[in-house]
């Protein structure tokens, strides 16, 4: 008698998940090969080096049996934080409730990276191409002397800043405008017009915090309008020049790009829980 081995199809699960970790040891989000310039400890055979996405993605990969392809809307660079990241991956192993894998996955993370929730997510949902908008955090330490604790999450200046120049700078950048002055050159972006829904500067005690909402950002976009608003703040710049800044369409044209440090991903908001468009490629 002939026996036929059928290959049993596996239901295929995709989860999504919003992710919050502390930035200042990690490379950046993106997985990324050793290259003969790295300087840090040297990973085992076959694994990248210290990112988010690298950690996540082994982690995840061993409580779920099997290797994953973990995508994440915002690709965050060295040094910055996120306390809402959103990325998805797609497993066979359906049999463990997400909780369950939540919390095994918590229990093998280190410290400073933790998924605050996991959820099934239908397979149109993408992390990257469901993306309606995100909302970014700089946070800045504007005291005589600088902060003992946590010094890797904000960035100190010592000067008086005038709070009200600031307000006034980032309201100008509100609305759809070209950001190329504001984007790092060799972005590699087809189009630097972008859409800016709020940008707001708001202060507590020392601590200064911008906040700029917006359905796509450039690389270091944000870094630099945190850098050209605390010039403005400096008396450096004036708030009247930033509209000019977007006229003259040139990198030289804006204020100095903020340090790593002080930046937070705070949220990414998606198709599949508001109402909106899709978001292009082009999102970062």
């Amino acid at each position: 008698m002939m026996v036929t081995h059928m290959a049993i199809a596996q239901d295929v699960q995709r989860y999504k998940l919003t992710i919050a970790y502390r930035g200042t040891r990690y490379h950046g989000w993106q997985r990324q090969a050793v290259q003969a310039s790295y300087k840090g400890e040297m990973p085992p055979v076959g694994e990248g080096i210290p990112t988010i996405q690298e950690i996540l993605s082994r982690t995840l990969g061993a409580v779920v049996g099997h290797t994953i392809n973990l995508v994440g809307s915002s690709r965050t660079d060295t040094g910055v934080h996120a306390k809402g990241q959103v990325a998805h991956f797609d497993t066979t192993s359906t049999q463990i409730p997400p909780d369950g894998l939540r919390r095994a996955a918590n229990a093998r993370l280190p410290d400073d990276i933790l998924i605050r929730t996991i959820e099934p997510a239908p397979p149109t949902f993408h992390a990257i191409r469901s993306t309606r908008c995100k909302r970014y955090q700089y946070a800045i330490w504007n005291g005589p002397d600088r902060p003992v604790f946590g010094p890797d999450m904000v960035f100190h200046r010592w000067q008086p800043i005038d709070l009200d120049a600031m307000r006034a700078g980032a309201a100008a950048l509100v609305g759809e405008h070209d950001f190329a002055s504001f984007a790092k050159p060799g972005h590699g972006r087809d189009s630097t017009v972008r859409t800016v829904l709020a940008c707001e500067v708001s202060a507590r005690g020392h601590h200064i915090v911008i906040g700029v909402t917006g359905t796509g950002f450039l690389w270091n976009m944000v870094r630099i309008i945190a850098g050209t608003l605390v010039e403005v703040g400096l008396g450096r710049f004036r708030a009247e020049d930033v509209p000019a800044m977007l006229v003259a369409r040139d990198r030289r044209a804006a204020g100095a790009t903020a340090p790593a440090q002080g930046l937070f991903l705070q949220w990414v908001r998606s198709t599949d829980s508001e109402d909106g468009e899709f978001a292009t490629d082009e999102h970062r």
